[in-house]
């Protein structure tokens, strides 16, 4: 086999984050009666998923701390309505943080494709999320079993693209680049970070045409049962 080592993003390519997460907003909307400062669910999400992806980004150059970005993102949405108490975003946030671990969504097909590559591949994360919160959705999802090691921007204070964080990913693992391949649903931080770092790379997209994209991949699948086919 080419392969030996497999390295799984985490959200959106094992477990289901953008539902789960929508899912806990909403709950927690509800819980806290947001509805009072806000149009609609609608309204507060799209604010919030805004300034999400911005603080992430500042959080990726060092422009902010993990506990600034987690404070910022749930307080900026009250913010833009006018609504300055800190005090409900910070027990909104906490709220947020026990209920989401509890999610257990998966991606389709994400465990059969881990039953039927775990016994032949070494599998690993890396991912860009916090390790308690990583953790926890792994456990809640029953795939933290499947995995050797979990590797994580936070350990190196780099997020994915960065090219040091595939290096420490392969030594953490004592993988070799040529035997590794990276799966992912980012194009940015999976694909390109990888390609990179001279790792192969499944690119994972329901919506993406190859004839588009700013490289070929080395795989584009649309559904993750796709690996049985190519591993």
């Amino acid at each position: 086999m080419k392969y030996k080592n497999l390295f799984f993003d985490l959200d959106d390519t094992i477990w289901a984050f953008s539902v789960n997460a929508r899912d806990t907003f909403c709950e927690m909307y509800h819980v806290y009666r947001l509805d009072r400062y806000f149009d609609s669910f609608e309204h507060f999400y799209t604010i919030y998923q805004k300034r999400n992806e911005e603080l992430w980004v500042e959080y990726g150059k060092g422009e902010v701390t993990k506990e600034e970005l987690n404070r910022q993102r749930f307080f900026y949405p009250l913010q833009a309505v006018g609504v300055n108490d800190e005090l409900l975003a910070q027990q909104y946030s906490e709220d947020f943080f026990k209920v989401i671990h509890t999610k257990s969504l998966l991606m389709p097909h994400a465990k059969e494709v881990l039953e039927y590559l775990s016994p032949k591949y070494n599998l690993y994360i890396l991912s860009n999320g916090f390790r308690e919160l990583q953790s926890r959705k792994m456990k809640s999802g029953g795939v933290d079993s499947y995995f050797k090691k979990v590797v994580l921007s936070e350990d190196l204070g780099l997020l994915k693209p960065a090219l040091q964080l595939f290096h420490f990913a392969l030594s953490a693992t004592q993988s070799e680049l040529h035997h590794s391949l990276m799966i992912g649903d980012s194009w940015k931080a999976d694909i390109e970070g990888a390609k990179n770092a001279g790792m192969d790379q499944v690119y994972y997209s329901a919506q993406a045409i190859a004839e588009e994209l700013p490289f070929r991949p080395t795989y584009l699948i649309r559904d993750l049962k796709e690996l049985i086919d190519i591993l």
